[in-house]
């Protein structure tokens, strides 16, 4: 069993080009699925060609006796199927047993959306003259709005990915499938704030001489554009402690960097962008993906109306006379 997972990982990762987090999402869920056959058989796991259909139902009611929840649940059947589908493809094993195991229903999940206001208060939260962290927090905040990008592509972005000249920057996706996204000019200054503070360590004659006109021909290429303290490669998982926090700060609930992700999206269709446009731009391989903002407009409009509509209301006011009595 663990050569196999092994083979399948090093196939997602050279093959499918799959992202750091999807290859740490299928190793665990593969090796929760191990940990459930040494509790049923012991030290001695059977290998993949052994594993029938009634195997993995019993996996998914174990699942569901821990508690996990229905998404959880999809998920990692969704990661059984893709790895018994590959040993299959290349005849490791004669049939694919979690092929024909229906999926967990799933409720719909409509994603939190900050209000315009919100996500405007986000974007000022930090002080960009008060030092290079929090300049550069507002540079993250900024682009994350400003893109719709995921926080794997933010940590992934480097210089030579970003064109000030034209406003576009070049995003890599799932499968490492790239796409060009227009930047605003508005996170194109928190940038060049950024880096006048000495973020990325630019001396002041260096940027006379590059006048920032394209920003990023001032750098090597292959430099991530925001940088820890160490100047290495900022990490996904400090952008979101750095997103939380300042979301804390204004009260505004929990907010992650995908909520600005949604934020952006729902934010366009508001304002009247058509959703294809809205597809290309968030990289959805599926017009069907990015068709829930719609259901989510639409319950903002009908809360919109709830609100302020004066008839909205199942029980209707009673129009009284100056003295309170029904007229």
């Amino acid at each position: 069993m663990e050569d196999a997972i092994r083979a399948f990982l090093t196939h997602l990762d050279l093959e499918r080009g799959a992202s750091r987090e999807t290859l740490r999402s299928y190793q665990s869920d593969l090796r929760q699925f191990v940990a459930f056959l040494r509790g049923v058989h012991g030290e001695t796991v059977p290998g993949p060609g052994d594993i029938d259909p009634t195997t993995i139902r019993q996996f998914l009611i174990w699942l569901a006796e821990r508690q996990d929840k229905k998404t959880s649940q999809a998920r990692k059947l969704a990661c059984l199927k893709s790895f018994f589908k590959y040993l299959n493809q290349r005849e490791l094993i004669a049939t694919n047993p979690a092929a024909f195991i229906r999926t967990p229903r799933v409720g719909q999940h409509l994603p939190r959306v900050l209000s315009k206001d919100d996500a405007e208060r986000l974007m000022e939260a930090p002080d960009e003259k008060a030092g290079a962290k929090t300049a550069r927090d507002r540079a993250i905040l900024e682009t994350l709005y400003s893109t719709g990008a995921r926080v794997s592509e933010l940590v992934g972005m480097n210089w030579g990915d970003v064109n000030f000249d034209d406003g576009m920057v070049r995003l890599r996706g799932k499968g490492k499938k790239e796409r060009l996204v227009p930047i605003g000019q508005v996170a194109i200054d928190a940038i060049h704030d950024y880096v006048a503070l000495g973020s990325a360590k630019l001396s002041a004659d260096k940027m006379a001489e590059e006048s920032m006109g394209a920003g990023s021909q001032a750098f090597p290429e292959d430099r991530p554009v925001f940088q820890n303290n160490r100047k290495g490669r900022l990490s996904a998982r400090s952008v979101e402690r750095m997103v939380q926090q300042y979301a804390r700060q204004l009260q505004v609930g929990n907010v992650t960097p995908h909520t600005l992700r949604h934020s952006f999206a729902t934010h366009l269709l508001d304002e009247g962008a058509d959703l294809r446009v809205i597809q290309e731009l968030l990289g959805h391989a599926s017009l069907g993906t990015t068709q829930k903002y719609t259901h989510l407009a639409m319950d903002r409009l009908m809360e919109v109306y709830d609100q302020a509509h004066p008839r909205a209301g199942n029980t209707p006011q009673v129009p009284t006379t100056n003295k309170g009595k029904k007229a």
